[in-house]
């Protein structure tokens, strides 16, 4: 099975491959001993040169890593999955009193594609999407007043994530050889949005009938995830789906669009997909970083010569969003 990239010049996204996979193909997992392991970096090393070389190599060669004494407590971790637990497990009633307009632009608010029939291809999961950082970018009206300490977990996370996202541009930039700041200033800097997302996939009796989005990438810049301890993420490599490893409290990092972009293709934006699991409930909590909706964004100058042209157009975020959505939706995959 060979996964193709998209082709960036025609659509300006690196969303889709241009080969689809197979079902059985997108779901067949590699376990033998000679599948390379998604890499694990330690956040806390003190080598900044050893940090900095181990994210650089981790992005240019996957595209998503694992993150391990990043500084969030795990007590916040555990407030953070158990309050977004609670809040799926209420009546669909009280979850849709957040629901997400159908006639919105934005993507904030509460969705759902559970089906109780499966005996054809189904959508199955219900998620809910609210901006989190910086604080002038929420809008409480799609965060959940049930549980009653949601709104303190969910800032409380905001505010620890800000150091593990400080620290991942800083890394990124200087494997570049630009300034540290360099890339996070490119996507908004202070004005950087943090969209929370909750991914909640009950336990799927057919789960080789279950919709989910094809290999994809992301089309922020960075995803920050924290799972719960049952599999379904997949992360594609050199032809081969391989499941993303748990470890506790570890953090799933993913580089997404707008950083290849900026990279002018150094770094590479993971393909990856999501499953359900057949006998447990599988949450996700992945938050991407974006830049402000108006933010041109295109290849670092310092990375863009006559040897080196640039690979990608420049362009509004907002613009890319609407590009890439678009183009999945053709493809049902947003809802």
């Amino acid at each position: 099975m060979e996964v193709e990239r998209g082709v960036q010049a025609n659509i300006g996204s690196l969303s889709l491959s241009n080969e689809q996979v197979e079902p059985e193909a997108a779901i067949r997992t590699c376990h033998n001993g000679t599948v390379p392991q998604i890499p694990t970096i330690d956040l806390n090393d003190p080598d900044q040169e050893r940090l900095t070389g181990a994210i650089a190599e981790a992005s240019q060669e996957w595209g998503i890593f694992l993150v391990i004494n990043h500084g969030i407590p795990s007590e916040i971790i555990g407030k953070l999955q158990g309050v977004g637990r609670e809040f799926f497990e209420l009546p669909l009633e009280e979850k849709e009193a957040y629901a997400r307009p159908r006639d919105a632009k934005d993507l904030q608010g509460y969705r759902t594609g559970l089906q109780k029939e499966a005996e054809e291809k189904k959508s199955w999961a219900d998620y809910i999407f609210h901006r989190i950082w910086p604080p002038a970018s929420r809008n409480y009206r799609f965060w959940p007043k049930n549980p009653p300490s949601y709104r303190e977990v969910n800032e409380e996370y905001a505010n620890c994530m800000r150091g593990v996202v400080d620290k991942l541009f800083r890394c990124l930039s200087l494997g570049l050889g630009v300034e540290g700041h360099a890339l996070k200033e490119a996507v908004g800097g202070d004005e950087l949005e943090y969209m929370l997302k909750i991914n909640y996939y009950p336990p799927c009796p057919r789960p080789d009938l279950a919709l989910g989005l094809v290999p994809h990438t992301d089309l922020c810049s960075i995803t920050i995830l924290v799972p719960n301890d049952v599999p379904g993420l997949l992360a594609f490599k050199d032809g081969r789906s391989i499941d993303v490893n748990y470890i506790p409290n570890a953090l799933i990092v993913i580089i997404g669009d707008q950083i290849e972009i900026l990279s002018n293709g150094k770094y590479k934006a993971a393909l990856h997909k999501a499953t359900p699991h057949k006998e447990k409930t599988r949450i996700s909590w992945p938050v991407f970083l974006g830049p402000p909706a108006d933010m041109v964004v295109g290849p670092l100058p310092q990375l863009v010569n006559g040897k080196n042209p640039p690979k990608y157009e420049a362009r509004k975020f907002k613009d890319y969003v609407h590009c890439k959505l678009d183009e999945l939706n053709k493809k049902w995959l947003l809802f």
